[in-house]
């Protein structure tokens, strides 16, 4: 029936972890995207835009990532039907919390019960993927798969794709530190190394799966020495100011492990325990304060649930 409308939450997610780069990923509780999604009878996708740094993001559909993902679910029905979205960031843009991905798999999650659920959860994401490779470049799925599938994943390949959710260690909580600092996704992209010599690829592969033994394990002490990234960290650092101090300032706080979320220049660390948690999140935040960086932290479990429809 068109007038028909809904409201979808999607969250923001950690991507790489450390020893999967582009390949391992996991939801967090907050911070959000809210995005409002209404059948229209213009054929056409009209975007608008609240919240943080709403005024940087284009509303033509094919240059934003809800947009791109809508019109891509839509080729692949091969329907025309037009629809009006409200996008509200709840994720500040460039933070390295999936910002795009977030708003990329509400706009797909709830256009598709729109049209009366043709397609699964899991055939969603490559759609998904497609409004990804507007603010990212490329069509990886290390974001939207947990935004739209829920908990911890592993993208074991892109062609074809083929994602797996692994385990949740019992206590594993994240903690995410967001400093006052832009990191653009596509730059962080750039700097990367087109190669990687054999020697680095071979201790990478044994890092991640090191890591994900250990989720099976629910081995801590095996996570914590197999989150070493031999990929992006050593280049993408350089971008975060206070970087390798704030680093070490969790790692004496207790945390398992902690890096880069995604391109940063949002960082994560993880911990086994609440109390624990508290004590390494506030070290990391008086450690950019001293670099003179204010920050903002979350903490919460691996989120496990699919995008959520609200009232």
């Amino acid at each position: 029936m068109l007038g028909e409308s809904i409201k979808v939450r999607a969250p923001a997610t950690v991507a790489n972890v450390s020893c999967g780069f582009d390949c391992l990923g996991y939801a967090i509780s907050d911070p959000a995207d809210i995005v409002t999604i209404s059948k229209t009878n213009d054929p056409e996708i009209e975007i608008s835009i609240s919240g943080m740094k709403a005024d940087t993001i284009p509303t033509i559909a094919e240059n934003n990532t809800a947009g791109k993902a809508l019109l891509s679910l839509l080729e692949g029905l091969n329907t025309k039907q037009g629809f009006k979205i409200h996008i509200e960031k709840g994720i500040h843009p460039g933070s390295g919390l999936g910002s795009s991905a977030a708003s990329a798999v509400a706009a797909v999650f709830g256009a598709n019960i729109l049209l009366d659920s043709p397609l699964q959860l899991e055939d969603l994401l490559i759609h998904c993927m497609n409004g990804e490779s507007v603010s990212s470049g490329c069509a990886h799925a290390d974001n939207v798969a947990p935004a739209l599938l829920g908990g911890f994943i592993l993208v074991r390949s892109y062609e074809p794709l083929d994602v797996l959710k692994l385990p949740i260690p019992e206590n594993l909580l994240s903690i995410n530190v967001l400093p006052d600092y832009i990191v653009n996704t596509m730059e962080a992209r750039a700097i990367l190394p087109k190669e990687i010599s054999l020697t680095s690829a071979i201790k990478q592969s044994g890092n991640l799966s090191g890591f994900i033994a250990g989720l099976y394990e629910k081995d801590f002490a095996l996570m914590g020495r197999s989150m070493v990234d031999l990929f992006a960290e050593p280049f993408r650092s350089a971008l975060i100011p206070g970087y390798n101090a704030m680093r070490q300032s969790a790692m004496d706080s207790g945390a398992i492990g902690c890096g880069i979320s995604g391109s940063g220049p949002s960082v994560f660390a993880l911990s086994d325990s609440l109390n624990k948690a508290n004590i390494i999140g506030e070290a990391m935040v008086s450690s950019f304060k001293e670099a003179g960086l204010e920050s903002k932290l979350y903490i919460s479990p691996v989120n496990t649930l699919p995008p959520k429809i609200l009232d």
